[in-house]
This record gives C-alpha cells, sequence and structure tokens, in this order.
C-alpha cells in the first residue's frame, strides 16, 4: 500500500511524524511525503523535519506567500501532479490548512481516497479559513479520523451517517507527540523570566483586525508589568507590528523548534493563544489556557475548565488570567487517547482494501 501525506505548516510536521512513526511499523506500506512549503521559515519548517526525525520530503513544492486562492490553486496543480506520478491508494492530509483542502481536492479530482486526520472540528465561524478548509476536506474524505467525541458528534449532526465515509474516533495525535518527544525537550538560546506567561498570537482574525490586535497588545503590555510575558511571534505578526509601529513592552523572541516549544509549556505558569494546537499543548503538560478567540474547536477544555475564551477584550482576559492564575485542575482526566491515536490509524489505513484491487 502507498500513502501519500501531505503537509505544509508546523502543526502538521508534529502530527505528521507521530503517525509516520506508527505507519514505519508495516513494512509493506510505502509513505511519500509532500511539504507544500506552507510554513516556510527555517525556524517554522526545516528544523522541524530535523528534529522530530520526520523523514525528508520526497516532494518540496516552495508554494507560500500567496492569497488563499493563488496558495491553494498553485498547490493542487502541483499536488496532483505528484498524485498522478506515484498513484497513491491513499492521501493523508492534517487538519484546517490551504495545503489540507489543496491535498484533499487534487486526490478527489483523481479519484483516489482521503483520510483526514483532525476531522469533525469546528469552530462555527465561517469566517475563518481554516473552518472553511476543514468543512470542505471532511466532506470529501473518506476516512474520518476524529480526535474526540465531540468531532464525531459535529459529523453526525451534519449527516455524515447518511455519507459513504468512515468515521472512526481515534484521539489526538499532537498528544501522542507530546508525550513521545517529552524527554527529549530543550531550553531555547535565550534567557527566560520566572514564572512567565507563554504567548503567541498569529490568527486572521486578530492579527487583521488592528483594533483587536491593539487592544490585545495594550492588555498584555498592562499585565507584563505584573506577570511576564513571553511572546513568539509569528512572521506575519512581525510584520504588522512594524508596519504599524505598535509598541509591545513584555519579551518577544522569533519561532521556535518544537522540542524547545515542549521547554517553554513546561517551565511557563499559564499559556495564552490563538492557536489550536497550543491550546491541546497546554493541557497535555499540564497548564492552564487563556485563548484570544471568541470560540474555540477544542470545547472539552473550556467545558473541563482548562480554557477560557477571552477573545480580544480586556476584561476578559484579565478576568481569565485571575482565575487561571489561581486554579488547580486536575490534568489526568482522558480527553485524546493517552498517546494510542497514530497507531490507531496506522492500523485502520492498513486494514483497508487497496483502491486499485
Amino acid at each position: 500500500m502507498k500513502i501519500v501525506t501531505v503537509i505544509g505548516a508546523r502543526p502538521q510536521f508534529i502530527k505528521a511524524a507521530a503517525v509516520s512513526r506508527a505507519l514505519s511499523e508495516f513494512t509493506d506500506i510505502e509513505e511519500v511525503i509532500i511539504h507544500t512549503g506552507q510554513h516556510f521559515d527555517s525556524n517554522m519548517s526545516k528544523v522541524f523535519f530535523e528534529e522530530l526525525h520526520l523523514p525528508k520530503p520526497n516532494y518540496n513544492l516552495n508554494i507560500n506567500s500567496l492569497s488563499h486562492g493563488a496558495m491553494t490553486g498553485r498547490m493542487i496543480e502541483s499536488i496532483e501532479d505528484v498524485f498522478i506520478k506515484e498513484k497513491p491508494d491513499y492521501v493523508l492530509v492534517y487538519g484546517d490548512t490551504n495545503s489540507t483542502i489543496a491535498g484533499a481536492l487534487a486526490a478527489k479530482k483523481l479519484h483516489i481516497k482521503v483520510a483526514h486526520i483532525e476531522a469533525g472540528l469546528r469552530s462555527f465561524n465561517i469566517k475563518m479559513p481554516e473552518e472553511i478548509n476543514r468543512i470542505l476536506t471532511d466532506r470529501i474524505s473518506d476516512i474520518l479520523f476524529c480526535p474526540t467525541d465531540e468531532a464525531v458528534n459535529n459529523l453526525n449532526n451534519e449527516g455524515f451517517k447518511n455519507i459513504d465515509c468512515q468515521i472512526i474516533k481515534n484521539g489526538d495525535v499532537m498528544q501522542d507527540a507530546a508525550i513521545y518527544y517529552k524527554e527529549f525537550a530543550r531550553k531555547p538560546n535565550f534567557e527566560l523570566p520566572n514564572n512567565f506567561i507563554l504567548l503567541t498570537l498569529h490568527r486572521a482574525e486578530n492579527t487583521d483586525d488592528l483594533d483587536k490586535l491593539k487592544n490585545i497588545i495594550s492588555t498584555l503590555n498592562d499585565i507584563h508589568k505584573k506577570v511576564p510575558i513571553v511572546w513568539l511571534i509569528h512572521p506575519r505578526t512581525k510584520h504588522v507590528i512594524k508596519s504599524e509601529s505598535i509598541c509591545v513592552n513584555f519579551h518577544v523572541f522569533d519561532p521556535v523548534g518544537y522540542l524547545e516549544m515542549i521547554y517553554l509549556i513546561e517551565h511557563c505558569q499559564l499559556v495564552m493563544t490563538d492557536s489550536g494546537g497550543l491550546q491541546k499543548e497546554a493541557f497535555f503538560f499540564s497548564k492552564n489556557c487563556i485563548t484570544l478567540r471568541e470560540e474555540t474547536e477544542w470545547v472539552e477544555l473550556v467545558e473541563g475548565g482548562f480554557n477560557i475564551l477571552a477573545g480580544s477584550d480586556n476584561c476578559k482576559i484579565n478576568n481569565g488570567l485571575n482565575i487561571m492564575l489561581a486554579k488547580n485542575n486536575d490534568f489526568s482526566v482522558d480527553l485524546y487517547g493517552k498517546g494510542q491515536a497514530s497507531k490507531i490509524i496506522a492500523k485502520q489505513l492498513k486494514s483497508q482494501k487497496k483502491t486499485n484491487d
């Protein structure tokens, strides 16, 4: 069986590394990796392949820095060429990026089966490009690997029981990665304050809305006077901050590799983010989280009290900070499969009849 994996963004590298390890246990499965180039900065791409021991991509398409339409269109065209050459039995896509929908569309147009990892997630905010990507990818996928019960419920509510597909709850491959790589965590090459808040901020809903962005930064500047903040700044956000001359009075560093990120999560006292992946990683490493968005795909974290939605509102951010700094949560609850998700995916794919039989 031949599987082509399509990835292009940092979280996908981590997920793919976990699943690739599981797939490699089957000698009769050949995996071919396409890197679309969506994340091309060395700290957001190359270093991840190196430190995660993810096999070097068989194809690097180098498609980036374009509008959504141009990026997705060029990806479909280039990915299609690879599929025609490789003739895979399954195409494996992850999450909700442009690389995800491009890989799924290219495969289905060629009548190649698609397996979607992290299927069924919904923010119910159709203005988010990620929401559009995940909905469309789910609809044309043959196997929907769902990380949570809520994801399965979302698909059932949307009528997927009436669609010719398999819905499988397998757990979260990000937890597999967190468990595996924890022992390899390493300290970044910059000084860290004690008891710091770890911050990431990159979603278009925040960075493209200057009022929201300025309000968040202003609020964090005030918080930093009491609790130190360490911000790993996304290149896109960095550009906006510079072009708009927004004053940032807390610690700002460029993105780090995954092993350094694990170290930072382990050593911070709290996470603030608008990233879906980091919300979960905070949970994996027993840290409370404040999400700088109005909604989240990971509703079980909010319902369980591990996460608070604050958006860009000054009062909500500060109230969330006070609550989460004082709250002692029980992180032993099993929400994401306890590290078995990748093995379930690999076994399920292994069991599938080859498309050309």
